[in-house]
């Protein structure tokens, strides 16, 4: 595991231990201490030790004046926003040492910065297609092994919180974010597409979905094993990565969609363009967590008022206040609804006979799942590469030569 991934890692791994911990689940503090100490061992990287230590002194200073992201008292927004930004600079580090790796490659020589193995979550027709081969024929890829445990990481938090990735951990949507805000400041109006536009645009998604399905689907199984072994599978990423920094004319074209896209609408590009976002909106409907609104606490019914902080908050603009139960594929439990009803029992993350996930609790679950099983991956020997540098260095030299 390299550098930036176990500094993220350990992180992570802290800062549930801090919202546990602050939130009186002692027990679970200490599980969480427990896998945070197992991962330092299983790294066998000896600057995790001094990460470790660092780590828990600034968790015990901080917990001096216990900070508002990690108190009882924190609004969801407050820890949302935490969350994203942690998870983008991640990502940026990750770049980084990913740009670096594959510098070094380019010129020839050895690299003495490891290649994150996490960046192969940005290869999901990889990850489709090694998934095949598990499910198909019991083959485990070495190439990029990472690919296929980040898509079923992604799945796997569909199922258990809904589409909380997109809201609390994507980088593309936190930089939509930053995109939209910024028009706003020039163009104040909001411009939103009318329902008969608005429907068919959400469609295209789905479209580039399905495509995705049918290049992995269409392949048969007997012919994956010669493509998992092939130049074209062993460079996948780094063709990927001269695609972004390298783009041709078409590709900056569609890049000036996707920001223009960004900056329309709030959430435009996860709204009609995100095929990871159609997945997961798919997947969300397996989740037992649901927003649901009581009428026995809203305003609406017990004092007759006419409230609709709710909808107003979601950027997704459904209509929370006239609904019981959110079920649109469209929700990312950003919970910025709950934070914005002023009666708190009201509005709740919670599954139907009425358990309740707090704010806490979804940042919990998304940071455990994300990268506990990453983790037990690495040390199965189910994360890294196994194609050779010296390999990588002769192929990386004709990139633009290799087909499929």
């Amino acid at each position: 595991m390299s550098t930036i991934e176990s500094i993220t890692l350990m992180l992570a791994l802290v800062y549930s231990t801090s919202l546990l911990y602050w939130s009186g689940k002692k027990w679970g503090a200490l599980v969480s201490g427990t896998l945070l100490v197992g991962a330092t061992l299983a790294s066998f990287f000896w600057p995790l030790l001094l990460i470790l230590l660092v780590s828990v002194l600034v968790v015990t200073a901080v917990g001096q004046y216990r900070p508002a992201f990690a108190t009882a008292e924190a609004r969801p927004n407050t820890i949302r926003e935490f969350s994203q930004h942690f998870f983008a600079l991640s990502m940026l580090l990750v770049g980084v040492q990913y740009a670096i790796n594959a510098g070094l490659l380019y010129a020839g020589e050895t690299p003495w910065l490891m290649r994150p193995d996490v960046g192969d979550a940005f290869l999901p027709i990889a990850g489709g297609i090694e998934l095949k081969a598990i499910l198909t024929l019991g083959l485990w890829d070495q190439n990029h092994p990472a690919a296929v445990v980040m898509l079923c990481v992604v799945l796997l938090t569909g199922v258990l919180c809904k589409r909380a990735f997109c809201g609390w951990a994507c980088p593309l949507g936190l930089a939509g974010e930053y995109l939209y805000k910024l028009r706003k400041r020039v163009i104040k109006a909001e411009l939103l597409p009318p329902a008969w536009l608005d429907w068919p645009l959400r469609m295209l998604k789905y479209l580039l979905l399905i495509a995705l399905f049918a290049l992995v689907i269409s392949m048969p199984s007997n012919s994956i094993p010669h493509y998992l072994s092939g130049n074209y599978h062993k460079v996948a990423d780094l063709k990927m990565a001269a695609f972004f920094l390298m783009p041709s004319m078409v590709a900056l074209i569609c890049f000036g969609v996707i920001f223009a896209l960004a900056a329309w609408r709030r959430q435009g590009f996860c709204r009609y363009i995100c095929p990871y976002g159609a997945l997961l909106g798919l997947v969300s409907f397996l989740s037992p967590f649901k927003i649901r609104r009581d009428s026995q606490h809203c305003l609406i019914e017990t004092k007759g008022m006419k409230c609709d902080k709710c909808t107003r908050a979601c950027p997704a603009n459904l209509s929370v206040h006239t609904q019981k139960d959110i079920r649109s594929d469209e929700c990312q439990a950003c919970m910025r609804c709950v934070s914005a009803c002023p009666k708190k029992e009201a509005l709740q993350l919670s599954t139907r006979n009425g358990i309740n996930l707090s704010t806490r609790g979804l940042l919990i679950i998304l940071l455990t799942v994300m990268f506990m099983v990453p983790l037990f991956a690495y040390v199965g020997g189910y994360w890294h590469s196994q194609t050779p540098d010296n390999i990588k260095m002769e192929l990386i030299q004709k990139l633009d030569r290799i087909g499929h």
